[in-house]
């Protein structure tokens, strides 16, 4: 007698005993008598491409059947909240993220068993984490032999003052650490009493007193003065670099302001005026040049009036050709921003010595070397060599 032929459900399931048969695509457990159409239901249902194929195919399973019919228990749950939570933490994004409609989709399409958490679940979740790596940090402090503070104060988009104070050790292995410790609103005034109190107060939380060797702060009068023996018992330390800042713009003021003035007018127009944005860009195309944006300076920023000059001075001829396009400016508004040959010679002179200096202040600004050691090798060869007065230099 000739043998009934195998049906094509049995590819994707396998019999555990005689009344129970086991998805080899989900693991799912169905009750089988001598009839396949549950299971055949349940292809259909679970895992829609695997039944889609002829019988006795054997085709691979796609990625989207074997996740629609992948078990999503308490402990993948747990893990995928965990997983969105620090993706929160890292990318900084808005709490509400996690109730946007395309978030939720994506969710839904990766794992469709998940339900994802409230907003509020996710805030207590990142409290908790907050809680607990601050623990972890506290340890680690209370290990250090000593530490040393940095402290800014700044303003947000929103006009919002905030005090910020950074904390940076060497761990067993001398390797240079350094941790946020409090980012903290101060509405009321910047004194130094109130500077003061608040690096205080910050020490003590995070359990170092008595270990802070050095506070390293800009040049502002306040935060200088509230760094004092009297306020408290570690070392004032003046940013380097800062006070390098402050030196550069000194020489601005004395001599290439109006040439900063010149170059951050000519800037501002190509960067509010869509015509000429769209006429530089096409000039770019002719000459040919690199399809580059200007780049204006900003006075909090450190290193921009070269960046602004560096720019200007690889897109010159690019520029005044746009400048003597009378379809796209008017003669007028040329005269006004036009930089004089002298401003642009005076541009490619400093150009150099802003390089050295913009290498200096982002090395003296790097977070995993000792800064400390790099003051004296980059304050001779600065003194030395990039600003030591050569014979063609003009005087007075």
């Amino acid at each position: 007698m000739k043998r009934a032929k195998k049906s094509s459900v049995w590819d994707h399931f396998t019999k555990k005993n005689e009344t129970d048969v086991s998805c080899n695509l989900c693991d799912t457990v169905l009750k089988y008598s001598s009839s396949t159409s549950s299971m055949m239901y349940h292809l259909k249902t679970r895992h829609p491409q695997a039944s889609s194929g002829e019988k006795g195919s054997q085709s691979q399973p796609t990625v989207s059947s074997m996740l629609a019919g992948r078990k999503c228990d308490k402990q993948r749950s747990e893990t995928i909240t965990q997983k969105i939570c620090g993706m929160v933490e890292k990318d900084m994004l808005p709490l509400d993220f996690v109730s946007g409609e395309g978030f939720l989709e994506l969710i839904q399409f990766l794992e469709p068993n998940y339900i994802v958490p409230s907003r509020q679940t996710i805030t207590t979740r990142i409290e908790e984490r907050f809680v607990k790596k601050k623990n972890e940090l506290k340890a680690r402090l209370y290990r250090a032999r000593c530490v040393a503070i940095t402290t800014d104060c700044w303003t947000a988009l929103t006009t919002e003052s905030y005090v910020t104070v950074t904390c940076h050790w060497t761990d067993k292995d001398w390797q240079v650490k350094s941790a946020v410790l409090l980012t903290k609103s101060m509405p009321g005034r910047h004194t130094a009493d109130n500077l003061a109190a608040t690096l205080n107060e910050a020490v003590d939380a995070w359990g170092m007193t008595g270990k802070v060797v050095a506070c390293v702060h800009d040049n502002a009068n306040n935060i200088v003065a509230a760094n004092i023996p009297e306020r408290v018992d570690w070392v004032s330390v003046a940013c380097f670099a800062h006070t390098l800042q402050l030196a550069i713009n000194d020489a601005f003021k004395q001599f290439v302001y109006k040439v900063i003035s010149a170059a951050g007018k000519l800037v501002r127009h190509f960067n509010h005026s869509t015509v000429a944005c769209k006429a530089l860009e096409a000039k770019q195309e002719q000459m040919p040049l690199p399809k580059h944006k200007l780049i204006q300076s900003c006075k909090t920023r450190w290193n921009s009036v070269f960046d602004m000059f560096e720019r200007l001075l690889e897109q010159r001829w690019a520029v005044t050709a746009v400048l003597s396009d009378r379809t796209v400016t008017k003669l007028q508004d040329a005269r006004i921003l036009e930089i004089k040959d002298e401003y642009w010679a005076i541009m490619a002179d400093l150009k150099p010595v802003l390089e050295t200096l913009k290498c200096a202040t982002t090395i003296m600004s790097s977070e995993k070397t000792v800064s400390i050691s790099h003051i004296y090798p980059i304050t001779f060869s600065i003194i030395n060599k990039h600003m030591a007065i050569a014979t063609n230099d003009r005087l007075g």
